[in-house]
């Protein structure tokens, strides 16, 4: 999970996203079996030797517990399972009163024990990742055969276990066919929530190809449009213009806050404890072995800049949604190394805009 807009995914705007994030991510782990094409964090097979400790884990889930009652917090990774102590974990934050959920990866680790385990220790969704409608799409775009039907049986024992299911799809020209036939698969497995995202090119999927701005937007008119007659909800990841189509194509009234972006309702805490507005956006602001999480995300110069819409640049700056949507922050940073800067898969223009372009020149 990472930022996001949502049509029935929670109320962050229900949160002063400039006290608490309505989304921290911990990476517990850059471990993983798979070797995805799109992965962000370039999974190695093996466990960083610098990774938080057990002990440094829980002080970190102490420290999350000081932003209120039910924050929430993603377990990811790598793959979480990697670490022997996840459940472990995962007991601990809820016992604390936290809201813990996990991105697992589809592999043999994902066992139906290993499911209901963490539903034992009170895991309150897991989500796992469908990025072909098919074994054979699905198993290239992860890199492992046999992940779809791994994949598949662990969303069986998440049912089994009463355990919420998100799905999570990468977009990019790899995937995009196959998007409608997803979401009927979606359905069929009973999953909570369907979240859709927009490739950023960093990791690995800088060697994707990622869709069109105006591609882009048609699968985001699609997806408001089909979305109000599925049985699951959907939220797009690194994609917030998918709030200003919602708007445009239901003459929704707009709110200030529909969402979160890097920064601002959202952190990222690494495997070694580097803070970043993003798992997409690099760039660190502390690490909580020096300083806590909570004085990072509310303090730190980075942070503050990142939730100043007023402050952003080039179309985005001058754009009448900027409050509403404030695009891909980690899209812009990997494109022009400035976080502040235009999202560069927005095919909006803002009426009476004549400045430059993020896709001229190319």
């Amino acid at each position: 999970m990472s930022e996001s807009a949502s049509r029935s995914g929670g109320p962050p705007s229900r949160v002063d996203t400039a006290s608490r994030p309505f989304v921290l991510i911990w990476e517990l782990t850059q471990a993983c079996d798979l070797t995805c094409e799109h992965c962000r964090a370039d999974a190695q097979t093996d466990r960083h030797p610098d990774e938080l400790s057990t002990a440094e884990g829980k002080a970190l889930l102490d420290d999350v517990r000081e932003f209120g009652e039910d924050q929430l917090v993603v377990f990811s990774g790598g793959d979480p399972l990697k670490r022997d102590d996840a459940v472990e974990l995962v007991e601990y934050g809820t016992d604390v009163g936290l809201t813990v959920t996990m991105t697992p990866s589809g592999t043999a680790s994902l066992s139906a024990d290993a499911v209901s385990d963490l539903a034992d220790a009170g895991l309150r969704r897991m989500a796992v990742s469908v990025d072909g409608a098919t074994a054979e799409s699905h198993d290239a775009f992860r890199g492992e055969e046999g992940s779809y039907e791994e994949t598949m049986e662990a969303a069986l024992a998440a049912r089994e276990a009463g355990l919420p299911l998100q799905i999570n799809t990468t977009v990019c020209r790899q995937t995009i066919s196959d998007l409608p036939d997803i979401a009927d698969l979606v359905a069929d497995l009973g999953a909570v929530l369907w979240s859709v995202f927009f490739l950023v090119p960093v990791g690995r999927g800088a060697a994707l190809d990622a869709v069109s701005p105006e591609r882009a937007e048609r699968v985001m008119e699609w997806l408001v449009e089909e979305g109000e007659e599925w049985p699951f909800g959907v939220k797009t990841t690194e994609a917030p213009h998918y709030r200003r189509v919602s708007v445009q194509q239901t003459d929704a009234p707009p709110r200030r806050q529909m969402g979160i972006t890097a920064g601002d309702g959202f952190a990222f805490v690494s495997h070694r404890g580097e803070v970043f507005p993003s798992g997409f956006l690099p760039e660190s602001a502390g690490n909580v072995r020096e300083r806590s999480i909570t004085d990072i995300y509310r303090n730190a110069d980075l942070f503050a800049s990142l939730r100043d819409k007023d402050g952003l640049k080039g179309k985005c700056g001058a754009c009448q949604f900027r409050n509403v949507c404030g695009g891909s922050r980690s899209r812009a940073y990997a494109a022009t190394g400035d976080p502040l800067e235009s999202d560069p898969l927005c095919a909006f223009v803002p009426d009476g805009y004549d400045g430059p372009l993020p896709w001229e020149g190319e």
